[in-house]
């Protein structure tokens, strides 16, 4: 439409009035959204390279849940959610494809606009789009969603996730736009991942009371039968309005989902070989190289596979409650590092399948690498007096126990820096300078840590530690994960390959002290703080690579937590009756690979179809 340009008052010239209204003008909409690059796939085009768009729709898979649940709200701070419920039943307004470090391509939205002041973002919902209800997905449903997770009754993450979006407003129909509270890169993008339920699921309950009602959602599968703690099934929606679409094409390929639980590691193992369930991707090493055997392996049945991956590993390990005063002290913590001997487990206990965590960008382009210069150089110098300064001098290293006689000299510098910290060894115990003894409380959830943590108490107790472990319920470990009732507790940190927002959930200390944050840490470090707003703002790909290498060697110089292991494959076993597409993606969670790309043999050969497998 023209625009008629009249009188303009106090002088302003016409060409500056016109750049006011062009600016104010929102850019042109796009299919597609990426951060820092282009993204792969144009506009139009008919499906993700790494899947099979001709996979045939049928059968089921049955998959093993750990320990119960009592929930069928994923997003609420309160109960333990069935799992599944997020993938199969919700869906966000766009999805990201996993052969790409951040690409967003349409789903519920069909295009995306960023104004050219980066201070809002509108996206138009597909018209076509419904609930599994039948009833139309709308702009309103999704302000709705996004209100309520916003609101106190949802689960904080959310809060710190998007705090940033200061509001939702409904344009229209089926056009919504989010005001943002000031420009932040990614902002947009995780806009985009809002998950949308209906305004009908909840109804007059309370949110935070939902918990027993079949959820309503956009996504490809309903929730059909529920036997709480034991057993969920989902059933492919015959009518799921993006069943065609370019994003979903060759995807959630199965009639039926099934999750059934077990409470013990054994007995699902059990369970697998005898045919209760179908697939399992495989945590423990000592089960991968010993128990995963049997006929049904030597012949075929069953098979195992070690399938590759360039995921971002992250970091996990003991994580250190700082919380507690004892752990307050850097060198503390160091000296309880310094008891684990890495070699000796990964030999003994894990076969040698590990690599030693030495990141908290572990496997990826974002863990440091030598001392900081240039730019990440530049960015740390501002906060040189208030970093230790072996930073600047001394690349940061877990301890090295490969060589004989290293754990020993580890425990002698264990001991200096204890003497350092205050602690001295009387009565053969570890105490303070007011007599308590050095005890840590270590909580598990699976008792496949014992046989670790058993070797590692009796080095601490050589330096007059106590380390008790103990393996608890399920949604007991959970409740104290969230009230950060714990001294120590095995903990990760998963890493996408352009973290931003969601770092300030797990180091910031914005959450520190946010039940259930993943901060598990309570890490208060107004350096690592001024480094995740650096990530997160970060003009480039450049910069955002040299902030996270600073955010890694200021974590890792911190001594919050006693580093494990990682692995760069899957380990996964499965009844031989399934196929999958010929190529992997690049990043990738096994289970949901597998619910959104696999399909039934039995489907293929009901149809004759099975173009594009391995």
């Amino acid at each position: 439409m023209t625009r008629r340009i009249g009188p303009v008052a106090g002088g302003l010239s016409l060409l500056v009035l016109l750049i006011l209204l062009l600016s104010s003008a929102p850019l042109p909409a796009a299919p597609s959204a990426a951060l820092g690059y282009s993204p792969k796939y144009p506009p139009g085009f008919d499906h993700f390279d790494y899947v099979n768009p001709h996979a045939p729709k049928g059968g089921q898979i049955v998959l093993a849940g750990f320990g119960n649940f009592d929930s069928l709200n994923p997003f609420v701070l309160k109960g333990v959610a069935a799992d599944g419920l997020e993938e199969l039943v919700f869906e966000t307004l766009m999805v990201q494809s996993e052969d790409e470090p951040y690409s967003l391509y349409p789903l519920l939205a069909d295009d995306i606009a960023l104004a050219p002041d980066k201070l809002s973002v509108t996206f138009h919902i597909n018209p076509k789009a419904r609930f599994s209800n039948g009833d139309p997905v709308t702009a309103a449903d999704v302000k709705f969603s996004f209100d309520t997770l916003m609101s106190k009754a949802a689960h904080p993450r959310y809060r710190l996730y998007w705090a940033d979006i200061k509001r939702a407003v409904v344009l229209g129909p089926h056009r919504i736009r989010f005001d943002f509270a000031r420009v932040n890169p990614e902002l947009h993008l995780i806009a985009a991942q809002i998950p949308v339920f209906s305004r009908k699921w909840v109804g007059d309950t309370p949110f935070d009371k939902l918990s027993r009602k079949p959820p309503i959602g956009s996504g490809p599968y309903r929730v059909v039968k529920v036997d709480l703690g034991k057993t969920i099934v989902y059933q492919r929606n015959p009518d799921y309005w993006a069943r065609d679409l370019n994003t979903r094409r060759g995807m959630f390929n199965f009639d039926r989902v099934i999750y059934k639980y077990y409470k013990d590691s054994t007995v699902q193992l059990e369970a697998l070989k005898a045919g209760e369930f179908d697939f399992k991707l495989v945590n423990y090493s000592k089960q991968w190289a010993r128990d995963y055997v049997g006929p049904q392996f030597d012949d075929g049945r069953i098979r195992k596979e070690n399938l590759p991956h360039h995921n971002d590993a992250g970091m996990q390990g003991f994580v250190f409650n700082t919380r507690r005063a004892k752990f307050r002290d850097r060198r503390v913590r160091r000296a309880i590092a310094l008891a684990f001997d890495f070699d000796w487990s990964n030999r003994n206990l894990f076969y040698n399948q590990y690599k030693r965590c030495d990141s908290y960008f572990s496997n990826s382009e974002l863990a440091a690498q030598g001392l900081p210069k240039g730019l990440e150089l530049k960015l740390l110098e501002p906060f040189r007096d208030r970093l230790p300064k072996a930073i600047f001098t001394r690349v940061w290293r877990p301890p090295d126990t490969s060589q004989p006689g290293s754990l020993r000299r580890h425990l002698r510098e264990a001991q200096r820096l204890l003497r350092a910290a205050g602690w001295t060894v009387r009565d053969g115990l570890l105490r303070n300078a007011r007599g308590e003894p050095m005890v840590i409380d270590f909580v598990l959830a699976q008792r496949g840590f014992e046989r670790i943590l058993g070797p590692y108490a009796h080095n601490l107790k050589k330096l007059g530690i106590t380390l008790r472990y103990r393996t608890v319920d399920v949604s007991l470990y959970l409740r104290r994960r969230r009230m950060f009732d714990f001294d120590m507790m095995v903990a990760s940190f998963p890493q996408s390959q352009s973290p931003g927002n969601e770092l300030y959930n797990m180091w910031s200390s914005r959450s520190a002290n946010q039940e259930g944050s993943n901060n598990l840490a309570g890490i208060k470090d107004p350096v690592v703080d001024a480094l995740i707003d650096d990530i997160v703002f970060a003009r480039d790909r450049r910069h955002l690579v040299a902030a996270a290498h600073d955010l890694d060697r200021v974590l890792l110089y911190g001594e919050y937590l006693v580093p494990n292991w990682y692995i760069d494959h899957h380990r996964v076993a499965y009844w031989d009756k399934f196929e999958r597409p010929r190529k992997l993606p690049l990043y990738y969670e096994a289970e949901p690979w597998v619910l959104e790309t696999w399909w039934s043999k039995a489907a293929a050969d009901h149809q004759g179809q099975g173009q594009g497998s391995r």
